[in-house]
């Protein structure tokens, strides 16, 4: 338990702008988890749209809150760092969750002109953070020689995410019983998710088999359980990840998972029979991948592989690092 009064402050660029919308899912759940644990916590949201001037306005609101009642204050992605930083009163940690170290990309998973930009900012914003923490491990050879930090994963909800009858969430959703379904989580529009791999990917499998790919987008975060156990594996078909929950809820379901090499997927998952990374990321390569998991047609026994990444384990972790830096700047 974190001492009382403990009052935090999260910047974040990430957040719901409207009734339904998803984004900043993992933000939220963690705010969700430090209040349950008795911390006071207060948000402060903003649109950056890769436009400066927004970054410029909202430092300029930022800086006009009542900071010296906050203990500390926790920007989630490197961008929100940026706002975080424009005070020097309390101190700041940053968590990296991936594109913000490794930068926005295309279509062809070429990084795009403002990938460099927030690529460079992130860079800058882990040699002024009192704390770095990532996601994963494997976004640390993105940042400069010599920063320290700390990897703590997002967590999950290993009850709300549990293995359920395929039978009873195909009903529940109105998807077909008797075709091999294929889970997509994520915005087709975001072009690093890359959709359209899975769906040529999907193109290359054997015409004798009945596959359809379902896509879960904007989808009640209470509802992704019911898509991971109607559905017989998870596509990950994206250039680039830092540590991608749906995988960690897809494992919490026994879901089997086919994916290219980014993030920490293959530690995640290489071990586990029944899962794939692909070495290469042609729509080939990955459809014959995914033909060899689903003529298995059995279910995981991966739940738990990943129960030490629960909630509230995670969220013990992230109230210590608090500790210890406040201690630290004091």
């Amino acid at each position: 338990m974190a001492p009382e009064p403990y009052n935090v402050l999260i910047v974040t660029s990430e957040w719901p702008r409207y009734d339904g919308d998803v984004t900043g899912i993992h933000v939220i759940n963690q705010i969700r988890c430090l209040k349950q644990y008795g911390l006071r916590v207060d948000v402060f949201p903003f649109l950056g749209r890769k436009n400066p001037l927004n970054y410029w306005r909202a430092s300029c609101k930022f800086n006009r809150l009542d900071l010296a009642q906050y203990d500390i204050i926790h920007a989630h992605h490197g961008q929100s760092g940026l706002v975080a930083l424009s005070q020097r009163q309390r101190p700041v940690v940053v968590t990296f969750h991936g594109s913000d170290l490794q930068g926005i990309r295309d279509a062809s998973g070429r990084v795009t002109l403002a990938g460099y930009i927030l690529r460079h900012v992130s860079r800058w914003v882990t040699t002024r953070a009192d704390s770095v923490v990532l996601v994963s491990e494997s976004l640390a050879r993105q940042l400069p020689r010599g920063v320290a930090y700390q990897v703590i994963p997002a967590g999950i909800d290993t009850w709300l995410f549990r293995p359920l009858p395929m039978s009873e969430a195909r009903q529940a959703l109105g998807l077909p019983a008797d075709s091999h379904l294929v889970l997509f989580v994520g915005d087709p529009a975001r072009t690093e998710k890359r959709h359209w791999l899975a769906e040529e990917t999907l193109a290359h499998l054997p015409d004798d088999m009945s596959v359809q790919l379902v896509t879960a987008h904007n989808v009640a975060h209470e509802q992704m359980p019911l898509y991971m156990n109607a559905c017989d594996v998870l596509l990950v078909t994206s250039s680039t990840e830092g540590s991608p929950n749906a995988v960690k809820e897809a494992l919490a379901c026994n879901l089997p998972v086919v994916s290219t090499d980014v993030g920490d997927i293959r530690a995640r998952i290489a071990l586990i029979p029944g899962c794939q990374v692909c070495l290469d990321d042609r729509p080939e390569s990955l459809a014959a991948a995914l033909a060899d998991v689903l003529s298995r047609r059995k279910r995981l026994c991966s739940r738990g592989m990943v129960l030490d990444l629960d909630e509230t384990s995670i969220i013990t972790r992230v109230i210590n690092l608090y500790q210890e830096v406040t201690k630290r700047t004091l």
